[in-house]
């Protein structure tokens, strides 16, 4: 939640990181079958690679005007229901579906996506767990980072009602002002289940030396395919020469 050092640097950057979910039916791309449709097995740890996407301004401003069609919606039972002589279709559906209780879903068309537990990771030192206000705005500094420490965000949550698509995590950080760092993450396709996901987002550096040190605001997102917005966070933190003591 913090951000790199090298965007300090005015750099644009789009490398390769590794992310990794885990649930009982964890439902992201994995092998496809003979109709293109990527699919995991329940219960596995699943590590994907993505690319961190650094975006500009405009960026910014161009996807969050932008609508994308995507046809009609259907409710979970619809899209189980759907290409029922289609046998990979229906095997397909199973394993993404995995046990899905269709009674507890109902006939919603909206996913619904909670944020359930947010904490930061750095070798060596125990979790940071960050408490989300329900107005998404925590109140004076959320949260310290040592310069040149590294650490990442994990968190749980759920989904509800209906299949999750193209749900992401956004992060744009500022210093005086000035925006130095935008980042998004990709992190996958999701079926609604009463167990939780848990996800971890790749390892990052924080920047360090007399400049790096400060104050900073950021604004961090949760958005599906639809630019749906299931929790925007504004919050405030430190870049320090130590951690916070306890």
């Amino acid at each position: 939640m913090g951000h790199d050092e090298k965007n300090n640097e005015g750099e644009e950057h789009c490398e390769a990181s590794k992310t990794k979910t885990t649930a009982k039916a964890a439902t992201n791309e994995g092998h496809n079958d003979e109709h293109g449709h990527g699919h995991e097995h329940g219960g596995m740890l699943r590590q994907m690679s993505e690319s961190s996407i650094y975006a500009t301004d405009q960026d910014e401003e161009d996807e969050e005007g932008r609508k994308i069609e995507l046809g009609p919606q259907y409710t979970l039972k619809e899209q189980f229901e759907k290409d029922k002589d289609d046998e990979s279709l229906r095997r397909w559906k199973e394993q993404l579906l995995g046990s899905v209780d269709f009674n507890s879903v109902g006939e919603t068309l909206e996913p619904e996506v909670k944020i359930l537990s947010l904490a930061i990771r750095s070798p060596g030192r125990s979790d940071i767990f960050l408490p989300i206000p329900e107005n998404g705005n925590p109140k004076g500094l959320w949260f310290t980072l040592k310069e040149g420490s590294r650490y990442s965000l994990k968190f749980t949550f759920q989904v509800h009602n209906n299949i999750v698509s193209g749900l992401k995590y956004t992060r744009t950080v500022w210093k005086t002002g000035m925006k130095v760092d935008s980042a998004k993450e990709m992190l996958g396709t999701f079926s609604p289940q009463a167990e939780p996901y848990t996800h971890e987002l790749p390892e990052e550096s924080t920047p360090s030396g007399i400049f790096a040190r400060g104050s900073y605001s950021a604004r961090s997102k949760f958005v599906d395919d639809d630019n749906k917005c299931y929790l925007e966070i504004n919050y405030t933190f430190d870049i320090r020469k130590d951690w916070q003591s306890a």
